[in-house]
């Protein structure tokens, strides 16, 4: 586990964007938090990193959005999902077919459904600072945990010590 901080939205997109460039085609990332915690904005730095250049929204009333990058970002949202059938309805595996990255907010509660090989973002709002974020991030198989040394140098600057 990585545990990192940021202490405003453009920072947290800055961690997002140094994250980007480790990616690569048939990544998955599952970003979980409470409302207002900062998913989006993290997908929005994400997204600038990986060459994005249009506005990143939310999908939440979409589920799906796919943006044209160096590496194609799948970007999903899975709030508005009430059961696990919704999530294998949409065919989001179908969608994973190593030609993307794919970034799904909310996703934590849909793991199961995915591969075993997928970086799982956490993300909290520090009660005692409004806009500081904390991040875990949870290096889950194989591909993610032999990039362990290159997140570390990348994210350097927002590691928190242990």
């Amino acid at each position: 586990m990585i545990h990192l901080i940021t202490s405003s939205d453009e920072e947290t997109r800055e961690l997002g964007a140094a994250l980007a460039p480790l990616a690569r085609v048939g990544d998955l990332l599952l970003v979980s938090g409470d409302l207002g915690a900062g998913k989006t904005v993290f997908a929005q730095g994400f997204a600038r990193g990986l060459g994005v250049t249009e506005p990143v929204t939310s999908p939440t009333f979409t589920l799906v959005r796919t943006y044209p990058a160096t590496i194609p970002l799948i970007h999903a949202d899975l709030y508005r999902l009430e059961r696990m059938q919704e999530v294998i309805d949409l065919g989001l595996n179908e969608l994973l077919d190593h030609s993307a990255v794919a970034l799904i907010e909310w996703g934590d509660v849909a793991a199961a459904t995915f591969t075993s090989d997928y970086l799982l973002v956490r993300i909290s709002l520090d009660p005692e600072a409004e806009s500081t974020r904390l991040f875990q991030l949870g290096l889950v198989g194989p591909s993610w945990s032999a990039r362990k040394v290159a997140m570390g140098r990348a994210l350097a600057p927002w590691v928190v010590a242990s």
